[in-house]
């Protein structure tokens, strides 16, 4: 669905993306990583047709997004991470003028646009003026723009900012529910989200591709796979002195501000090291009231590949 070929962006002198090359298979969900700067937004609005790469090639079910623009965007639909919408009119009122300049046949607007206002759950505030919203449902109204003409791909940047909780989850269920009928190229920052909604991951780093792969396999690949949490009381031993040196222990954070300390341990990846711990803590004389193995996760992958001084 989505082909990326040496693509490279610069403005000015400066490189914001630099020989980008990835594929994103028909119905998959893919994440797209990376810190603020890296390049995410630069290389959607690429993808859907809103600036033109320096050099390389993109293309959208087998059409270059900008020597065959028309055929490409009429597959996609895109949700900037700040929705432009037209505040001075009223939900359904902006859907049905969106789905008109979309192409939706006319007989057909009233169908599509019923259907986009359930599954984004617009219902409530279809009469509303979109002006009077909050952020949350801004988001959602930017959504249904999105989905309104039914496209094979959608490319969402940050879809979830400013909604709570609850309608995290809701949007969260309703990105897995999509992947029946479309791809998604999907950019966050909530990680968890990302890995239980994303099949695939691509990580961006300074306009460079530092990993693309399955949540697992990500995982398993880094030099930490998770590490140990352990709280006790330590007197006045060096507590995160004594155990930096038990082997496989690469580093530790302590916490805590009364006489029980909290240490959080990063591991090398497949060691376990609570045995070792338990003994540091038996012969020291240390009270202990926790002592967990913590699973490593899409976040840790993240700080390794992106901020490799942190870990």
């Amino acid at each position: 669905m989505i082909k990326v070929q040496n693509l490279t962006k610069r403005y000015a002198g400066q490189t914001a993306i630099q020989d980008l090359n990835f594929e994103v298979s028909q119905g998959e969900i893919m994440g797209f990583l990376g810190p603020n700067g890296a390049g995410k937004t630069t290389t959607m609005r690429i993808l859907a047709g809103f600036m033109p790469p320096t050099s390389g090639r993109a293309t959208v079910a087998g059409f270059d997004v900008f020597e065959q623009s028309l055929q490409a965007r009429a597959h996609l639909g895109y949700m900037p991470e700040n929705v432009p919408l037209y505040t001075d009119m009223r939900v359904t009122e902006y859907l049905n003028y969106r789905a008109a300049l979309k192409g939706v046949p006319h007989r057909r607007i009233s169908e599509r646009v019923g259907d986009v206002k359930e599954l984004c759950g617009l219902k409530e505030v279809e009469r509303k003026l979109i002006g009077t919203l909050s952020k949350g449902y801004r988001q959602r109204v930017g959504l249904a723009d999105a989905l309104l003409a039914e496209p094979d791909l959608l490319i969402l940047d940050e879809p979830t900012i400013g909604l709570d909780p609850n309608q995290i989850r809701q949007v969260r269920e309703l990105i897995k529910n999509l992947d029946r009928q479309h791809t998604i190229l999907l950019s966050t920052h909530i990680l968890p989200e990302v890995e239980m909604t994303c099949s695939r991951v691509i990580i961006i780093h300074k306009g460079r591709i530092e990993a693309c792969d399955t949540p697992d396999n990500l995982l398993g690949k880094i030099r930490q796979a998770g590490g140990v949490v352990l709280e006790a009381k330590v007197g006045n031993d060096n507590g995160a002195g004594e155990l930096k040196k038990i082997p496989g222990v690469r580093d530790v954070v302590t916490d805590g501000e009364d006489e029980w300390k909290r240490f959080s341990l990063w591991v090398e990846s497949g060691v376990d090291v609570r045995e070792e711990v338990f003994r540091l803590a038996s012969d020291r004389h240390w009270t202990v009231r926790e002592l967990t193995q913590r699973r490593g996760t899409l976040e840790d992958v993240f700080v390794e590949l992106t901020h490799p001084d942190v870990v």
